[in-house]
């Protein structure tokens, strides 16, 4: 076969796949909101659920999955982004770090359920967290790690050693070029890691049954003292999140309209991934023109 006519299969056979994929998320996309947003109104986003009636809301499962996700975040990005640093510009070739390298690698092909077992037997009972908010970001911010460590590695790995070269010529020291010519170059490939992490804490469920529990106390939303009991910012509170809620509603839910809220809270999940993933990647530009020349070059 000539070499012209493989490589228009070849494209054809890539763009083909590439398609579908792109079709494939659409038309995922597209079903969960057609059947879902038809159901989002003010009051289904801040009322709280009901059991038996109809009409219930989701308001403390959307504000458990945004306070979950800012706890998970707090604890796993600065340990997930030093450990990465550590791995791409401190540890030294040899069989520790490889031993290292393989112990992130095996970590992240557990199953959340068995990481949701860890926090249960660890975290919920040997540390006396008990079923709570902060169990929860403990098992997802273990779930995370090695996500968050090897797309820190390879994002500083990427950056061009000409850069760092350059450090090193003007007598900057190793933590001054991490700081101020790495973390910014290595800075977009961060945040599409913070995204997927993200992206996993919104839709995880199975972990957080066994950390954060599976119901919500009545909150008073003008009480913000992470010491009372039924602050919506205590840590130590249990906390249904909305993926956790949607997979209550399908496979409990008794109230007349359980199918249209398990409906309308997939769209909202599904908004709120897309929306924290926009807002991400535009502070995350912000921050990476701010911090390098590229402002200038525009």
């Amino acid at each position: 076969m000539k070499a012209k006519t493989t490589d228009k299969i070849a494209t054809f056979v890539i763009c083909f796949f590439a398609l579908f994929i792109v079709a494939l998320l659409v038309g995922l996309l597209g079903f969960i909101l057609a059947r879902g947003v038809s159901h989002i109104s003010f009051d289904f986003l801040t009322s709280a659920p009901q059991t038996l009636r109809a009409g219930g809301g989701i308001g403390p499962q959307l504000f458990n999955s945004v306070f979950l996700l800012i706890l998970t975040l707090i604890i796993t990005i600065p340990i997930g982004w030093g450990a990465g640093i550590y791995m791409a510009q401190y540890a030294k070739p040899g069989k520790i770090t490889d031993f290292i390298r393989l112990v992130v690698e095996v970590l992240s092909s557990f199953p959340s359920i068995v990481i949701g077992l860890f926090g249960l037997l660890l975290i919920v009972n040997t540390f006396n967290f008990g079923f709570s908010l902060l169990s929860g970001a403990l098992a997802l911010a273990v779930f995370n790690l090695p996500l968050m460590v090897r797309t820190t590695e390879q994002a500083f790995r990427a950056v061009p050693k000409e850069q760092k070269e350059a450090g090193l010529a003007l007598g900057l020291s190793k933590w001054k070029i991490i700081t101020s010519i790495l973390l910014p170059a290595a800075l977009p490939s961060l945040i599409t890691g913070t995204i997927l992490a993200a992206g996993r804490i919104f839709g995880e469920a199975a972990a957080l049954l066994f950390t954060a529990g599976m119901s919500t106390p009545p909150l008073d939303f003008t009480d913000w003292n992470p010491l009372h009991a039924r602050s919506p910012i205590n840590p130590m509170r249990p906390a249904e999140t909305l993926a956790v809620h949607i997979w209550k509603v399908n496979s409990e839910g008794i109230a007349p309209d359980s199918r249209d809220i398990a409906a309308g809270a997939s769209a909202v999940l599904v908004l709120l991934v897309l929306a924290f993933n926009l807002i991400a990647r535009w502070f995350g530009r912000v921050v990476y023109r701010r911090l390098t020349a590229a402002k200038r070059m525009d």
